[in-house]
């Protein structure tokens, strides 16, 4: 994946994926678990800690399991 990783948390992270069509499926304690209606083989688990970014790694991990590539992904922010 080519691309500069954007700093966000995991608040915004759901926002984006919620914008590409993924549906919040469960949540447990502070982790959201989103799948993709049509595929549910595409599932994500993001988690959501107030007021703290996500490391590059987790956010790296997040944006492949979606199916995107980075510059995908900052163009849903």
């Amino acid at each position: 994946m080519a691309g500069k990783l954007p700093v966000v948390d995991g608040k915004r992270v759901v926002r984006a994926l919620t914008r590409a069509g993924f549906v919040i499926d469960r949540i447990a304690g502070s982790h959201h678990m989103l799948v993709f209606p049509s595929d549910p083989a595409r599932a994500v688990t993001v988690p959501v800690h107030a007021r703290r970014d996500l490391k590059p790694g987790t956010l790296h991990s997040i944006i492949r399991q979606a199916g995107f590539t980075v510059e995908e992904f900052k163009k849903l922010l």
